[in-house]
């Protein structure tokens, strides 16, 4: 299964940093973890980056075993 990593506001909305999701896409995991964590998740994603394996993706991409999606919310701040 892919490993779906959560930062910032996507691991807060989510409950959790870390999950497996049994897909075979990168759309496919987002849809998983947008069913399974809700509509709040949702409002964030819709405002995030998300890269497979450290690399910005498109959600037609395939994803396997070994495969790591991240979700990265934009970030503000700092001076």
């Amino acid at each position: 299964m892919a490993v779906l990593r959560l930062f910032a506001q996507a691991r807060v909305a989510a409950g959790t940093g870390t999950v497996e999701c049994p897909s075979t896409s990168v759309g496919e995991v987002l849809d998983w973890a947008s069913s399974r964590f809700g509509p709040g998740f949702v409002e964030v994603l819709e405002h995030s980056a998300v890269w497979l394996n450290g690399e910005p993706v498109d959600p037609g991409e395939r994803v396997g075993d070994t495969d790591e999606v991240a979700v990265l919310p934009p970030v503000s701040g700092g001076s």
